[in-house]
């Protein structure tokens, strides 16, 4: 089956479109023939190689997590689906690859694919609406009337983060350029700042950001919380909680040093900084399929690409200015 495949850790030129086996299919393993992958920044970061101490993934390795496509076969144990239902996923963390004409998956990260969406819509779907009910309800836990900062509202996190936190009845901030206020408006925003011009914390204090940016905008997302709220950050370094549960002995030391000056914001504004990576999850898939059907959730696509266009859906993805998710076809 065709693939694209990183040889090794590095830029885009590592990654190549190439012949691979077909998946192994164990008990609890559904075969899936993948109709659309969508692509996701983590999955860059992955290629590059900066997620190493993090997953256990090493070259050569089928890049993509997000998938909706066919049941071709199931495993032995397997007895939520069967051949021929139409599913999507994120998959896991230790064996990835939606990229490929195929892929093996364990069925508690597969759920059925919303039946108002096609292939392409499902696929965008996964890994952005798990990370943000992730954030908003176990992370931050978020009450309905309390005031959520979301950066990059028309990203594909944030174009589908603003859409959840608007049925969890937030009032809801975001962060986006001028051409995009209307978007983020239309899709539940309550109040925009124009990050060129405004600080996160212009709108008065909010009692948790999702922050999906990383860096110095961590800082400033520390200063918009209100003292006893939290930060959850997706990007950037992870915390030291998460380092000492789920990377290698000598990560916690590193990263302990690495963010004291995240520490120190912490302490000085009585803000929590919580990072997380999400959790492939199938009951919570379910339930995101249930709200694109009943017309309350819909996702926000900036391009597909055919899978013979996979190499320059990544250079677009890289560019960082999409508004919501790019898809990849698969042949």
């Amino acid at each position: 089956m065709q693939a694209l495949v990183a040889t090794r850790f590095g830029g885009p030129e590592v990654a190549v479109v190439k012949e691979m086996p077909e998946p192994r299919v164990g008990p609890r393993d559904v075969l899936v023939d993948v109709r659309a992958a969508s692509l996701n920044p983590v999955d860059a970061k992955i290629r590059k190689g900066e997620l190493k101490l993090v997953l256990a993934t090493r070259p050569p390795m089928i890049l993509g997590c997000d998938v909706a496509g066919v049941v071709r076969a199931v495993g032995e144990s397997v007895n939520r689906f069967r051949v021929g239902d139409e599913v999507y996923g994120r998959l896991e963390k230790s064996r990835m690859g939606g990229l490929a004409e195929r892929v093996a998956a364990d069925e508690t990260v597969l759920a059925r694919k919303p039946k108002s969406l096609g292939f392409e819509e499902a696929a965008a779907l996964p890994l952005v609406t798990l990370t943000a009910l992730q954030a908003l309800r176990e992370a931050a836990h978020l009450e309905p009337g309390q005031r959520v900062l979301i950066h990059a509202g028309a990203g594909g996190l944030g174009s589908v983060a603003i859409q959840l936190a608007k049925i969890m009845g937030l009032h809801i901030i975001t962060t986006a350029s001028k051409k995009n206020h209307a978007f983020v408006v239309e899709l539940g925003a309550d109040e925009v700042i124009d990050y060129a011009t405004e600080e996160p914390g212009a709108r008065g204090p909010v009692d948790a950001v999702l922050e999906s940016i990383g860096g110095p905008s961590e800082l400033a997302s520390l200063r918009a919380c209100k003292p006893g709220g939290v930060v959850v950050g997706v990007a950037g370094l992870p915390d030291v909680a998460f380092a000492r549960a789920s990377m290698p002995w000598f990560a916690p030391a590193a990263i302990w040093m690495m963010t004291w000056g995240r520490r120190a914001e912490e302490k000085r504004t009585g803000v929590r900084y919580e990072w997380i990576f999400m959790r492939p999850d199938a009951a919570q898939l379910a339930e995101v399929a249930a709200l694109v059907d009943a017309g309350k959730l819909r996702p926000v696509l900036h391009r597909s690409y055919p899978f013979a266009e996979v190499k320059e859906a990544f250079a677009e993805l890289e560019r960082g200015q999409s508004r919501g998710k790019i898809v990849v076809r698969m042949p």
